[in-house]
C-alpha cells in the first residue's frame, strides 16, 4: 500500500504555508510547460498534503473539507495551477471513496504517486455487457493534472445493450488504456495541464464504476456505513463544487500581498501622485481586501456546513445545498474581481508576464468560467430551490 507522510488538521496551514517559497519560484515554470511540474507533485505527495482526502486505511490523513480548504487556497499564495490540481485530486479521492473496497485496492496500491485525474461530468458511454463489465468509449477534455495520473476517473452516460440508458457516473481506467492529447493552449490556468483524453472500446470491470446519481443523493453503501470515514459522507454536490472553487482564495490573497509589496512609493505617471497617497488607489485597495476576506468567510462557512452534515452522517437540506451552489460561483468571482482591481489601479507595469497579480488574473478568470462555476447558473439554481421549484440540475 502507498502511503503519505500522516498529518493533523492543526498543522495542514504550517505545512503549505512552508512550501510556499518553492512553489512560487516555479510559478511561471507551470505556465510555461503547460503543466505541473514533476517536483510540485512531489512536495505534495512528501508533504502528505496530497493524502489530505484519503482514508488512513489507503495511506491518507482521512482530515475533512476545512482542511482541504486550509491546504489547497495556501498553496495558491506559491502556485496557482498547482493549487487547482490539488483540490481535484482531491474530489477523486472523494469519488474512489464510493467505490468498491476492490476498485480503492487497485488504485491506491500501484504507482509511485498515486494521483487520480477526471474527467467527472459524464462525457463518455458505456455499454453494460451481460457480465456486468462496461465498454468504455469518448473524449474528455479538461483532464486537470493528467500528466501525473496513474488512474483516472472518466464519466460516461450508461446504456445496455439494447441502447436503453440505464445510469451515469464514473469509470476507473488505468492511465495506459487511455490516449493524453496535447491540446492544452490557453489564457489562464494554462499550468494546470488540463489536456484531453480519449479512449476506444476500454473494457472496465463492473468493480471500477460509480453512479453518480448515487453519490449526489446519498445513495451508495459508504452513506448507509457506521465505519466509513466521514470524509466520504460530505454532500457530493456541494463537495465537487468546492473542490474546484478552493484555488481562487490563495490567488487572490497572494496578489494583495504582491500589490501591498510592489505598489507604494511608486509615481502615477502623467500626474502628481505617489501611488500610496493616491485616493483612487486607496479606495481600490480597501475594496479589494474586503472583497477577498468576505469570500474566506462564504467559503470556510460553506465548508464547516459540509463538514457539519458529514461528521453527522445526515443529508444536507436542499436549501442549504443551494446556498452553498451559490457560494461556489460567488467566491470565484469575488476574488477575480477583486485581483481586476488592483491589477487596473496598479499601473501598466502589472502587463509584465513576470507579474504574479496578472497570471492570478488570468487564472481566477478562468476558474470563473468553468462550467460548475458559472455565476449566473449558480443564482438561477439557488433562486428556483428558494420558490420550491426543481433546482433543474442534479449537481446540487
Amino acid at each position: 500500500m502507498h502511503s503519505y507522510p500522516r498529518i493533523d488538521k492543526e498543522r495542514v496551514k504550517s505545512i503549505a504555508e512552508g512550501l510556499v517559497p518553492e512553489l512560487s519560484s516555479r510559478a511561471f515554470q507551470a505556465e510555461k510547460d503547460r503543466r505541473v511540474p514533476p517536483e510540485n507533485i512531489k512536495l505534495l505527495h512528501d508533504s502528505g498534503l496530497l493524502g489530505i482526502f484519503r482514508s488512513r486505511k489507503w495511506g491518507g490523513s482521512e482530515l475533512s473539507m476545512r482542511a482541504h480548504v486550509d491546504a489547497v487556497a495556501t498553496i495558491a499564495k506559491g502556485c496557482g495551477a498547482t493549487a487547482w490540481v490539488l483540490g481535484v485530486y482531491h474530489a477523486h479521492d472523494y469519488i474512489i471513496g464510493h467505490m468498491s473496497e476492490k476498485a480503492q485496492e487497485e488504485i491506491y496500491t500501484t504507482g509511485d504517486i498515486t494521483a487520480v485525474a477526471a474527467v467527472i461530468g459524464p462525457r463518455g458511454k458505456a455499454v453494460r455487457k451481460a457480465d456486468g463489465s462496461y465498454i468504455l468509449n469518448g473524449f474528455w477534455p479538461f483532464a486537470s493534472g493528467n500528466s501525473a495520473s496513474h488512474w483516472l476517473l472518466l464519466g460516461a452516460e450508461v446504456f445496455d445493450e439494447a441502447g436503453n440508458k440505464l445510469d451515469e457516473g464514473d469509470l476507473a481506467v488505468p492511465a495506459e488504456d487511455v490516449e493524453r492529447l496535447d491540446d492544452w493552449h490557453v489564457a489562464g490556468l494554462q499550468g494546470t495541464g488540463s489536456n484531453s483524453v480519449k479512449c476506444t472500446d476500454v473494457v472496465v470491470p463492473a468493480h471500477r464504476f460509480v453512479s453518480l446519481p448515487a453519490i449526489l443523493e446519498n445513495q451508495t453503501p459508504v452513506f448507509a456505513s457506521s465505519e466509513a470515514p466521514a470524509i466520504y459522507k460530505c454532500q457530493g454536490g456541494p463537495a465537487l463544487g468546492m473542490f474546484i472553487a478552493t484555488s481562487a482564495l490563495g490567488a487572490a490573497r497572494r496578489s494583495l500581498e504582491e500589490f501591498r509589496k510592489v505598489v507604494p512609493g511608486k509615481k502615477v505617471m502623467y500626474t502628481s501622485h505617489v501611488s500610496h497617497e493616491w485616493s483612487a488607489l486607496q479606495v481600490a485597495l480597501g475594496e479589494a481586501a474586503s472583497m477577498i476576506h468576505q469570500a474566506e468567510l462564504v467559503f470556510y462557512r460553506a465548508a464547516d456546513d459540509v463538514d457539519d452534515y458529514a461528521r453527522r452522517g445526515e443529508k444536507m437540506p436542499m436549501e442549504t445545498r443551494g446556498r452553498i451552489r451559490m457560494d461556489i460561483t460567488v467566491v470565484p468571482r469575488l476574488c477575480r474581481d477583486a485581483v481586476q482591481k488592483l491589477l487596473t489601479i496598479g499601473g501598466a507595469s502589472g502587463l509584465s508576464l513576470k507579474s504574479p497579480i496578472q497570471l492570478n488574473f488570468r487564472n481566477l478568470q478562468a476558474t470563473s468560467m468553468h462550467g460548475f462555476l458559472l455565476h449566473d447558473a449558480g443564482a438561477e439554481i439557488f433562486g428556483r430551490v428558494l420558490l420550491g421549484v426543481d433546482p433543474g440540475t442534479g449537481v446540487i
